[in-house]
């Protein structure tokens, strides 16, 4: 059984993809080539906003908008406690310092309530100023937007929505990467629209920032690549990359992202007298980059990924480690007194197999394997 069965979904749809891979091959137009306007336009218009600038991966998505917004040395950025290590990263690869902010225990999403706390007591302390919010919509659902907003607003803050795990999600009809003044999603392999390598994008409806991400992902350059008006980076989506994603693209919207909603809506069913399963807030579409559990202990979810582990079901524990307690941020000072969500989660959380293309009864076997273990330890 296969985590995130790439094989299959590749195997369904190998005609377009392959056929799409060939042209760029056959055209030699390897970087910047028509496919990647093409998508660009496409994303643009699915998502909603006026432009998608495509980049190399979703890290340096992150790192472009907050470059975009002049962030650097003095300025803080608030950033979720429980999320991937490239959301606080880039904050500090551009020299500002990342506040990490405790998650709400349903969503796994930034606890307004936390953020607005952690805002107060940056302003306080006085070291730094704030000046963005780093919001993820983590595990497919969108955060909650509609309050980071009004704090944003309060606070004079940006919003930069990383979408890396929430592309094709949504609240009402705004879908995910239009929810931030600049957002970000990641075509990583394994995320709900994924290409075969690295790959990312930005979102955007403001004109002067769209130009500043489109000169700044080809080393700042201004008339031409040898114009180079800014510091910038080499981060451009290659053509393959871009023609994979225009082949997968339609049936991710016609058929894998309606799949995963039944795929959820079983594991659900089947589970939630005996464990604690995931909520999606009403009015929100999840795009399901995970089903994740959480169990009473970190020695119950360790135990049960051994004994799923028996039957050669994988699973994955996402997150292992707070963000606040990675090695790489340790000079920044954290009180442990304002993350106790997140330590729990980090003890409590265990993924596992989903993909649009599993059967239902890939989902019982699952199911009833997690029901066996319960019975033997509760």
């Amino acid at each position: 059984m296969e985590f995130r069965d790439l094989k299959k979904q590749y195997q369904e749809n190998k005609a377009n993809i392959d056929a799409g891979i060939q042209k760029v091959i056959d055209n030699t137009c390897f970087i910047q080539g028509e496919q990647v306007k093409e998508l660009e336009e496409t994303l643009a218009k699915y998502v909603g906003v006026k432009h998608c600038i495509s980049c190399a991966n979703g890290t340096d998505a992150l790192q472009l908008a907050l470059m975009a917004w002049n962030v650097g040395k003095g300025d803080a950025v608030f950033v979720p406690d429980f999320t991937f290590f490239s959301s606080g990263e880039v904050v500090s690869a551009v020299g500002a310092v990342p506040v990490f902010v405790d998650v709400d225990e349903d969503t796994y999403n930034i606890s307004v309530h936390s953020l607005e706390c952690m805002i107060k007591k940056t302003i306080d302390e006085g070291a730094l100023i704030p000046k963005a919010i780093i919001a993820v919509d983590l595990f497919g659902q969108p955060a909650w937007y509609s309050e980071i907003k009004k704090i944003a607003e309060k606070y004079h803050l940006y919003i930069l929505e990383d979408a890396a795990q929430g592309f094709g999600g949504s609240i009402g009809e705004t879908r995910a990467c239009a929810f931030g003044d600049i957002s970000t999603t990641s075509f990583f392999p394994a995320k709900p629209l994924g290409c075969y390598g690295d790959g990312g994008a930005i979102f955007t409806n403001n004109d002067e920032w769209s130009e500043l991400l489109k000169s700044m992902r080809v080393h700042g350059k201004g008339t031409s690549k040898y114009d180079n008006v800014r510091i910038g980076m080499n981060s451009r989506l290659d053509t393959i990359q871009a023609a994979i994603l225009l082949a997968k693209f339609p049936v991710f919207q016609e058929m894998e992202l309606k799949n995963c909603q039944k795929i959820a809506a079983l594991y659900t069913q089947e589970l939630k007298d005996i464990v604690k399963t995931p909520v999606v807030k009403e009015g929100y579409l999840s795009s399901w980059a995970q089903y994740t559990i959480q169990m009473r202990d970190r020695e119950e979810r360790d135990g049960l990924q051994n004994y799923l582990k028996k039957y050669k079901i994988p699973s994955a524990v996402y997150y292992q480690k707070p963000m606040h307690l990675q090695k790489a941020f340790a000079s920044n000072k954290y009180d442990e007194s304002d993350y106790v969500v997140t330590d729990r989660l980090c003890d409590t959380v265990v993924s596992l197999p989903f993909h649009p293309y599993m059967d239902e009864a890939q989902v019982e076997e699952i199911t009833l394997r997690i029901r066996e273990y319960l019975k033997l330890v509760r």
